[in-house]
């Protein structure tokens, strides 16, 4: 009965994600991400809870229809949007959990885990932010630095590496050919 549950709420949110009109990679570009999340979570925590694979594959849904540029420039504006994703992916993923019969306190515990309440605390919300980083630098960090200023693509990577467990920054070292100083940021 979980694994069909299971099934059939990855499968409810692969459907929400598939309306993403970004089909630059040949495929909805929100359906990829999830994907990449879960392969990631496959991968680094393959005995993962049922919860934590809902929150990995929920992590974006539907992220399309809150656009950054609604949003004022700068780091508030930038915060700020942030801040309202989380919550809307929570309340989606839960509506989705909700119509396949789980419980008030499944629903709330991935919406902390979307959320990011308790990063470095929480076991579960630092696994989630995990698998956030490495799907990051496996899938879209080469395309989002191309053409970046290098002092700020810097500071981009030391936010990146603090996000994450130091195992997880351990792991990286050795998955990702990081060249320095990025390398550096992930072991200090």
């Amino acid at each position: 009965m979980t694994e069909d549950r299971l099934a059939a709420t990855l499968a409810a949110i692969d459907a929400a994600n598939a309306a993403d009109p970004d089909r630059s990679e040949g495929a909805p570009a929100a359906l990829l991400y999830g994907q990449r999340m879960t392969d990631e979570l496959d991968r680094l925590f393959p005995s993962a809870s049922d919860i934590l694979r809902i929150a990995a594959r929920g992590q974006h849904i539907e992220r399309w229809t809150s656009p950054r540029s609604v949003y004022p420039e700068g780091k508030e504006g930038y915060l700020n949007w942030r801040r309202d994703l989380g919550a809307f992916h929570a309340r989606r993923v839960g509506e989705i959990m909700a119509a396949h019969g789980y419980g008030a306190d499944q629903v709330e515990r991935v919406g902390q885990m979307i959320r990011k309440e308790g990063i470095k605390r929480d076991a579960d919300v630092q696994a989630l932010e995990d698998v956030i980083c490495f799907t990051f630098l496996r899938w879209y960090f080469k395309p989002f630095a191309e053409g970046r200023d290098p002092d700020a693509l810097l500071k981009i990577v030391e936010k990146t590496a603090r996000k994450m467990s130091s195992e997880a920054r351990a792991r990286a070292l050795t998955e990702f050919a990081l060249p320095e100083p990025f390398a550096a940021a992930f072991r200090g």
